[in-house]
C-alpha cells in the first residue's frame, strides 16, 4: 500500500472515531454547549472529538503536525506534514438539532492538500479524495462509493449558487457583490459550511462561495472539490484554502464568478 494509501485509510479510520462521538451527543437533551471568545457555540462533542483525533494521530503519525479550530496548532518541527482538522463543521446546525454538520480532516504535505474526509453521519454520507486518485461519496444507498464529478453547466444564466447567511456578507461589505452574482444565476440557495461545496463536487450546484472562512473549514472541501474536476480559490483567484475567503465552481464559471464577486 503506498503511503497516500496509508493516510487515506487512516483519515477514514478518524472519521469513523468522530462519527461515533458525534452521532453519540447529537440531540441529546442533556449537551453541553459553551460560547467562545469569537461568540461562536462549542460543544462537548466538539471538543471530545478533536481530542480523540489527536490522540489517535499521537499514536499513528507522531512525527506529523496538526491543527484543529478547537485546540489550534502543534508543531513538529522536522516534517512539512500536517494533519487539518475541524472537528464539527456547522456547530450551529448540531446545537439546533439540524442534520446538515459533519467533521473535516486533511493532510497537507508542504503546499499541497493530499487529501481531504468529509463526514456527516446524520445525513448518511461522507465524502473522501486523495491527490490524483479522483473524489468518492458514499450515501448509504449501496457499498460501493460513487466516483464525484463536477458538472459541466458553462454559462451563469444556467447554474445554481450556493452560500452562507447575509451577515457576513454585510460585514465585509460584499453584499451587493453577491445580489449580483445571484441576479446573474439561474437559481440560488442558502445551502452554507461544508455542505455547499460538497453538492459542488457531485455536480448539484455549480457555484458556491464564502465571504470569511477559516482553513479547517476549506481544506478537505478544497482537496475534494479539485479532485472531482472543480476549481477552488479564495474571492481573489488563488488557489489556496487559507485566503480567509472562498469561491469553488465547476472550473468553467469560475473567473466569470471572479469578474462579479472577486476582491
Amino acid at each position: 500500500m503506498s503511503r497516500l494509501a496509508e493516510d487515506l485509510a487512516l483519515a477514514l479510520e478518524l472519521a469513523d472515531l468522530a462519527d461515533a462521538i458525534t452521532l453519540e451527543r447529537f440531540r441529546a437533551e442533556d449537551l453541553n454547549v459553551d460560547t467562545k471568545p469569537d461568540l461562536t457555540p462549542v460543544t462537548e462533542a466538539d471538543t471530545a472529538v478533536e481530542h480523540s483525533i489527536r490522540e489517535r494521530l499521537a499514536v499513528a503519525t507522531p512525527q506529523d503536525s496538526i491543527l484543529g479550530e478547537e485546540y489550534g496548532a502543534s508543531t513538529a518541527p522536522d516534517t512539512p506534514r500536517r494533519w487539518i482538522v475541524d472537528p464539527i463543521d456547522g456547530t450551529k446546525n448540531y446545537v439546533r438539532g439540524v442534520p446538515v454538520w459533519a467533521t473535516l480532516i486533511a493532510l497537507q504535505d508542504g503546499s499541497e492538500l493530499t487529501l481531504g474526509v468529509v463526514s456527516a453521519p446524520a445525513l448518511h454520507r461522507r465524502w473522501f479524495a486523495s491527490r490524483g486518485n479522483g473524489a468518492f461519496m458514499h450515501d448509504g444507498l449501496g457499498d460501493d462509493a460513487r466516483r464525484l464529478s463536477v458538472s459541466a453547466v458553462r454559462e451563469l444564466a444556467d447554474a445554481q449558487l450556493c452560500f452562507p447567511g447575509l451577515d457576513d456578507w454585510v460585514s465585509q461589505d460584499q453584499l451587493q457583490a453577491l445580489l449580483a452574482l445571484g441576479r446573474s444565476c439561474r437559481r440560488s440557495r442558502g445551502f452554507g459550511d461544508f455542505w455547499a461545496y460538497m453538492l459542488v463536487a457531485e455536480g448539484g450546484v455549480d457555484i458556491a462561495c464564502d465571504p470569511v472562512v477559516s482553513l479547517w473549514d476549506l481544506a478537505a472541501p478544497r482537496a475534494i472539490v479539485e479532485e472531482a474536476g472543480g476549481r477552488f480559490t479564495d474571492l481573489g483567484g488563488v488557489a489556496t484554502a487559507d485566503g480567509g475567503d472562498a469561491l469553488a465552481t465547476n472550473g468553467l464559471l469560475h473567473d466569470a464568478v471572479l469578474a462579479i464577486i472577486g476582491r
